[in-house]
């Protein structure tokens, strides 16, 4: 292909350029389309794995079969026959959650106050900002001491306040002055578990504080993600064993894997990126087919033209190339064009934390150029077979 060829595409585009530019925006819509929903896709699976990023894929949490004041059976027992029965579960902890009105320094606020043991905050795998987390000597000694997640912390304290600074103050929790030993980073959640906008402190200071209003849930973990299944009927087994709950009669518990409501997001969200981006995909195929009729009405339009070229003795091929290559042009161009829309439009995205994405990126140009070669040859192969005297008799 000469460079002549390419001049005689570029210059016959430019002659119509509201056309040439009707026939690409398709193709601007469809790339940048394409890249915003990606984008917002790779946005949407952060924030699952942000939210439950400190869950284990060998997570079971038994929780209370309904909410209010007395309904769950669950207790501390529950735990210790679960493991000293169990042969699928490695371990667990006991979680009492419950709400308290926290405050410090005038600024007040209504957060979830978690009773849990000390290995809570390895067996969840939080991160902490400043300080430590309680240990067996502060629960047998009684000691008055809370660990914060990070937004009771921002709301607590002055903006830009530094971790470190908060070790030691104190802070009031239902009215009881308690000393901040840690401060943890951002950890997310595991659903109805917050971990940012709650306060930790020893289970028997929570059960003190909420009493009967406290709601109890035990974390277990599995010895292997591939027996998880096995490992909830077991447990759920064991606690109706305990509970002595007869045959047929419903639990007075539930239980759920907190791994499997993760991959059931993050499949949800896989699936809502492949439907939009397959829409997109068919806004490109449908301004294929605009770039195909105009390229057919272009070919009528410039009959005679054709005629001149092969009658001073251009080849088959080169009107092939010719009207081709004005076809991939708008296409190309189309694409480009929406790769810098589509790219231009992620930053207004923040809210659902959209992501730049090489692959959308690829994907929507690649695309854009195959729809250019597909819908512009056959218009071109036309325009390439016309017999030059008829076509030098065209008006």
């Amino acid at each position: 292909m000469n460079f002549e060829i390419i001049t005689m595409a570029y210059h016959a585009l430019l002659s119509n350029k509201v056309r040439s530019l009707l026939s690409m925006l398709g193709i601007i819509i469809g790339v940048s389309t394409v890249i915003a929903v990606v984008g917002i896709g790779l946005g949407a699976q952060k924030q699952v794995e942000e939210q439950f990023k400190n869950l284990s894929a060998t997570t079971i949490m038994a929780i209370p079969s309904r909410g209010g004041a007395g309904s769950s059976r669950l207790s501390e027992d529950d735990l210790s026959f679960v493991l000293s029965e169990s042969t699928l579960i490695k371990d667990g902890t006991v979680i009492v959650q419950g709400n308290a009105e926290v405050s410090a320094f005038g600024n007040s606020g209504s957060f979830s106050a978690t009773g849990t043991l000390p290995d809570f905050f390895d067996y969840a795998s939080l991160t902490f900002a400043a300080g430590k987390a309680y240990e067996e000597e502060d629960l047998l000694s009684r000691n008055n001491v809370v660990v914060i997640g990070d937004t009771v912390a921002q709301e607590l304290f002055e903006e830009g306040y530094d971790p470190q600074s908060l070790i030691g103050q104190i802070i009031t929790v239902a009215r009881k002055k308690m000393e901040i030993i840690g401060v943890l980073d951002v950890n997310g959640g595991t659903g109805r578990l917050s971990y940012d906008d709650a306060v930790f402190l020893p289970t028997a200071t929570v059960k003190r504080i909420v009493g009967n209003r406290g709601s109890l849930r035990l974390m277990f973990n599995a010895y292997s993600v591939d027996e998880i299944k096995i490992a909830e009927e077991e447990v759920v087994d064991l606690l109706r064993k305990n509970h002595r709950l007869r045959e047929g009669k419903d639990n007075d518990f539930r239980i759920f894997d907190p791994g499997s409501i993760v991959s059931s997001a993050q499949e949800s969200s896989k699936t809502l990126t492949f439907l939009l981006a397959a829409v997109s995909i068919i806004v490109l195929i449908v301004s294929g087919i605009g770039i195909m009729n105009v390229m057919f009405v272009t070919v009528a339009e410039r009959t005679r033209e054709i005629g001149i070229l092969k009658a001073i003795g251009a080849q088959q091929k080169d009107i092939l190339a010719q009207f081709l290559l004005e076809a991939i042009m708008l296409s190309v161009t189309g694409g480009l064009i929406g790769i810098l829309i589509g790219n231009s439009v992620i930053p207004f995205l923040k809210e659902y934390q959209a992501a730049y994405s090489l692959s959308a990126i690829l994907l929507g140009f690649g695309f854009s150029v195959l729809v250019g070669i597909f819908f512009g040859f056959y218009p071109a192969l036309k325009a390439s077979r016309l017999d030059p005297v008829d076509a030098l008799r065209s008006e």
